[in-house]
């Protein structure tokens, strides 16, 4: 009889066993605070799927991660106490959920995002209400509140053991960014003397979201994301650049989630998700000056290889959900230098001459554009 109750009661043990090694880990939380919003980094060890409520007396945030495992070494709270949140409070809800709790002190708005490579989960808290300003005529923009530039960051993309796109012979995209990422760096400083800060200056990977907080923390007062294009056309061509916001653009979509190394069909039921939402967020991310920028800088580019290389075909300024540009509190961009799934432009990205003269446009275009906005500042004082 007791032989006969072994084998069940094994099984059932079993069972429990792994159900539970099915659970996400959830590894820590960290902090970073910025100049209007506080960032929360929730680490996970795979891709979680979370809910997310906001209730009041007193004002706190919470998110549930559904099927996860908090890790016994995690501490149960995280003082912050910066103006925005008091502190993150972190506990295992039931048996697969582990529950955010984010006890706020000024609360304008928040929005989350689950990421991947690493796996995290991103909550951003905003204390301020940025609203966007009517669309006006370069005549009638005004800028007194836009600070003289001091530091850029230049973000070459991808890097380490993310190549990023990969050309017909083998050409890396993270090679090339970095390559024209360094050059632009030297120009800005050497010409302009501007402090350039570099999200990476050797081959080495960054998480997207570190790389907006790089600059956050520096202080910066442009973030320019250097970036390759690619396409399953091999004939495809051209130059683009990029600020941050929702578009309903598949092949910027499709842009979009390849540098955010996700599905398309995850970037379109993201876009679906954070519809409502990313209009403001654009908003807090200096929306008008990143479109100003990105026209500069696309211009630039455009005009000044056309010089050298004939015909250069201008797919014009485009705004898509960018992780990269999530966050960040200054005029951003990203540039899609050429394509290097194109074996012509793969060609010509591979040669110094052409890599200067990327880096030289791109040097312009951020000239001109303060030089604009310079005398937007002037003649409005």
């Amino acid at each position: 009889m007791k032989k006969a109750l072994i084998a069940p009661l094994l099984f059932i043990v079993f069972v429990g066993y792994a159900s539970a090694t099915r659970l996400t880990p959830i590894n820590g939380v960290r902090t970073k605070s910025y100049k209007n919003h506080t960032r929360v980094i929730v680490e996970t060890g795979s891709a979680i799927e979370f809910t997310q409520n906001r209730i009041i007396n007193p004002h706190r945030l919470y998110f549930d991660l559904k099927n996860c495992m908090l890790q016994k070494k995690s501490a149960p709270s995280l003082p912050v106490e910066n103006g925005i949140l008091k502190q993150v409070r972190i506990a295992q809800f039931d048996r697969s959920t582990v529950r955010i709790v984010l006890d706020v002190q000024k609360l304008e708005s928040f929005y989350a995002f689950a990421l991947d490579n690493p796996h995290r989960l991103v909550i951003d808290v905003y204390d301020q209400k940025q609203t966007a300003p009517p669309v006006k005529s370069e005549e009638d923009i005004s800028g007194p509140d836009i600070p003289a530039v001091k530091t850029i960051v230049i973000d070459p993309g991808h890097g380490g053991d993310d190549p990023g796109a990969v050309g017909p012979t083998g050409l890396m995209e993270k090679d090339i960014v970095l390559d024209v990422g360094k050059k632009l760096g030297d120009i800005l400083a050497s010409k302009q003397g501007i402090e350039v800060i570099y999200t990476r200056d050797k081959d080495v990977f960054i998480p997207l979201n570190e790389r907006t907080e790089i600059a956050n923390s520096q202080k910066a007062d442009l973030f320019i994301s250097v970036h390759a294009n690619a396409s399953p056309r091999r004939n495809a061509k051209g130059i683009e650049t990029y600020f941050l916001n929702w578009t309903n653009d598949a092949e910027a979509m499709r842009v979009a989630a390849r540098e955010n190394k996700i599905s398309f069909r995850k970037m379109e039921k993201m876009q679906g998700d954070l519809q409502m939402i990313l209009q403001d967020l654009a908003r807090k991310n200096k929306n008008e000056e990143s479109m100003r920028l990105a026209s500069s800088v696309q211009n630039s580019m455009v005009n000044t290889l056309k010089e050298d290389y004939g015909k250069v075909e201008d797919h014009g300024v485009k705004y898509a959900f960018f992780y990269v540009l999530v966050g960040a509190e200054m005029p951003s961009i990203l540039v899609e230098i050429s394509f290097i799934s194109n074996r012509e432009e793969e060609k010509r990205l591979s040669k110094d001459h052409y890599k200067d003269k990327l880096a030289e446009a791109i040097a312009q275009g951020i000239n001109s554009y303060l030089t604009q906005t310079t005398l937007v500042v002037k003649k409005s004082q």
